[in-house]
């Protein structure tokens, strides 16, 4: 794997790094998953359909998926802080414009940059994370890393969902903004000045990483996990109005007890994958899809909702440290070097799989089989995830 590590004096410093990685991936969480909460406002303003409002969570998705590996390709010669920065400021400046968007075509460009800053911010954050900590504990500290993408579901999916449905969503979108400038303050003097990096892999050492069977079906884990996950997720707010009953002030609460379930999700998730990922994966894949069966009869009743709501924000990501450790073992199996491409690669599957889930929903939903059949469309994507977590064991044996 490549070494990120550094001298004695500057690894009492560490935590402090980690925390300054962990602050960006709230702020980066934050504009991610605030759109679920923003779709019927921003639909409203624009007198478009919350199907079409829907493109901006598939826009996102969009710039992590194809802006993060290109621009990780490009800039693997750059120092590692150094690049961290220069992407914390492309975060601010895009959520910047997407707070003075006048017209949905800005909005949708400022959401593609935010995108690109995601894919590689979090992607090469989660190989550093992983490289300071020792061996048995790799997925714990990539779950302490995205415990920013928890708390933000917690705390700052519920605060902009109220900003935006009170004083505007360019409001939500400003403060972001503010959040990601003082992410930018702390990276800039809390990250160590002397991260190493590896030696550059060239471009046609990182394309090898397609001819590798097992990467790539470490890549589908992710893929069709999130789109299952997020094939719901995207559209909870109306799901929830509509099916379940609950009004606008009652699903912000439900967003928070959904933030709550996923900052559980992802601190288990992190402590029981950091033996045996792939197993831990498989069965957390078979409760989803128990989950998004029940749902398909529960989700017109406000308690099993509830519950079931709960128990998708657990295990859809106690997945995630399991997910980003499990692809970086395979690249220092199969193509030691590359492990901070094949993380921002893992990242971009994580977005695609929401774009395939948040565009798949958004047709369902405008066809006549509506709300309710998006959650066994996601029960399929979690099935399709259960097969290839068993075939991914298989293979490895």
């Amino acid at each position: 794997m490549k070494n990120y590590r550094i001298s004695l004096p500057e690894q009492v410093r560490m935590p402090i790094a980690i925390w300054a990685l962990t602050l960006s991936v709230f702020a980066i969480g934050t504009t991610e998953v605030v759109m679920i909460g923003l779709l019927p406002t921003i639909a409203k303003e624009f007198s478009i359909s919350t199907a079409s409002a829907g493109w901006l969570v598939t826009a996102y998705a969009i710039g992590v998926a194809i802006g993060g590996p290109v621009l990780t390709a490009f800039t693997h010669h750059l120092q590692r802080k150094k690049l961290l920065l220069i992407l914390m400021l492309l975060f601010v400046t895009s959520n910047s414009i997407a707070a003075i968007s006048s017209g949905f075509a800005l909005l949708i460009f400022a959401r593609v940059l935010s995108g690109v800053a995601h894919g590689v911010f979090v992607g090469i954050g989660a190989n550093i994370a992983s490289s300071i900590v020792a061996k048995e504990k790799r997925a714990t500290a990539i779950s302490i890393m995205f415990t920013g993408l928890t708390v933000a579901m917690v705390t700052g999916v519920p605060l902009g969902t109220y900003i935006g449905q009170h004083l505007g969503w360019r409001f939500t979108f400003a403060g972001v903004a503010a959040v990601g400038f003082f992410c930018l303050l702390a990276n800039r003097f809390w990250l160590p000045n002397n991260i190493q990096q590896g030696k550059p892999i060239a471009l046609k050492d990182q394309l090898n990483l397609w001819r590798k069977k097992s990467i790539l079906i470490g890549f589908s884990l992710t893929l069709f996990s999130f789109a299952a996950l997020f094939g719901t997720f995207t559209y909870l707010s109306p799901i929830l109005a509509d099916i379940s009953g609950f009004s606008e002030n009652q699903i912000t609460l439900i967003l928070l007890l959904y933030g709550v379930a996923v900052a559980f999700g992802n601190l288990l998730g992190g402590k029981f994958s950091n033996t045996n990922p792939a197993k831990t994966l498989a069965v957390l894949f078979g409760i989803l899809l128990f989950t998004f069966g029940l749902m398909f009869l529960g989700l017109p009743y406000k308690i099993p909702a509830l519950v079931l709501v709960a128990v998708m924000g657990v295990a859809g990501f106690a997945c995630v440290p399991g997910m980003q450790l499990y692809v970086i073992q395979l690249s220092e199996k199969y193509l030691a070097g590359t492990e901070d491409v094949t993380s921002v690669l893992n990242i971009s599957a994580f977005n695609i799989g929401i774009a395939l889930g948040s565009s798949l929903g958004g047709i369902l939903i405008s066809s006549t089989l509506g709300l309710l059949s998006i959650s066994l469309m996601s029960a399929v994507f979690s099935l399709i995830a259960i097969l290839m977590a068993i075939l991914s064991i298989q293979l490895e044996k």
